[in-house]
């Protein structure tokens, strides 16, 4: 069932203010803040770990390199990377960037995703992946908000949003792009058990596939090798319909709104799952685990 909205301009302002703004209470919530929240993220958020969380934690000395090497990701936030390519541009070796990169996933400000081939076979070998934001409003913070016009960027950062809100899933390592010769899926979903790929989203910051069924080459030309994909989206500005039905559902939402409802589900999904383990006693158990290994 598609979701509706009654004025997708005002919730698309809105977006793109989440983008630049959003994701830290604090930022919505205090009014000292709000008046310039660019310099509450980057010298509480950002600075705070970059600068003295993570080295303290793993024992950085060189906090420019870490500092360098952040700079570039959150700049290039949804592009494809490789280890060489980043090398290359901060002038840091592959294990350290490895070795950071990992401490920024852990320190929760990135999100690393691998990638599948056209059949959603994994490489052996990982030589690409992509790194998005764990709160995309970290872009403007550091390199100034984001324009209502450019849309380019939006849809970059409008993936490091739907990938934030998906983290909040128990499943969300689940999640992968693909890409192939002549071809990309921005989000694919694997099967827990047997790894294959259930569903696929085509993130897109334009109303162009009203007029351009290309934009839809990629998005089918995966479905048609994975039979077990069962639906697909294709994200856009202000359209809302089915674009066809065979072989799978293929829904075309506004990017904005699927956010919202990806985001609202996640969210209820936790309340749900919370107020189970309470009414189970579950949450007992883990609150006594938690202390004893922490005692």
């Amino acid at each position: 069932e598609q979701a509706k909205v009654l004025d997708i301009d005002a919730l698309n302002a809105s977006f793109i203010d989440y983008l630049n703004y959003g994701g830290y209470p604090e930022a919505v919530l205090n009014d000292e803040i709000r008046a310039n929240p660019d310099q509450f993220v980057r010298n509480d958020i950002i600075d705070k770990v970059l600068l003295k969380d993570l080295p303290a934690l793993y024992g950085i000395s060189d906090i420019q390199e870490l500092n360098r090497l952040f700079s570039f990701l959150a700049y290039n936030a949804g592009n494809e990377a490789s280890l060489e390519n980043i090398s290359n541009a901060c002038g840091l070796t592959k294990p350290t960037i490895k070795r950071y990169i990992d401490y920024l996933e852990s320190a929760f400000l990135i999100i690393k995703v691998s990638q599948v081939d056209q059949s959603c076979r994994s490489m052996q070998r990982e030589r690409t992946f992509k790194v998005y934001l764990n709160n995309p409003s970290m872009r403007a913070a550091l390199f100034g908000p984001v324009g209502h016009d450019e849309f380019a960027l939006i849809g970059r950062l409008a993936e490091s949003a739907l990938f934030s809100q998906r983290q909040h899933a128990t499943n969300f390592r689940n999640l992968r792009y693909a890409r192939w010769r002549d071809g990309e899926v921005d989000m694919v979903y694997l099967a827990s058990a047997d790894q294959k790929p259930l569903w696929a989203v085509e993130v897109k910051w334009s109303d162009r596939v009203a007029e351009n069924r290309s934009e839809l080459k990629s998005l089918k030309s995966f479905i048609a090798n994975n039979p077990s994909v069962k639906s697909a989206r294709i994200t856009s500005r202000s359209l809302n319909k089915v674009l066809e039905q065979e072989p799978v559902p293929l829904r075309c939402t506004p990017t904005s709104l699927y956010c919202y409802v990806v985001g609202r589900d996640a969210a209820q999904k936790n309340n749900d799952d919370l107020a189970r383990k309470v009414a189970t006693f579950e949450l007992i158990d883990e609150v006594d685990a938690l202390l004893q290994t922490t005692l």
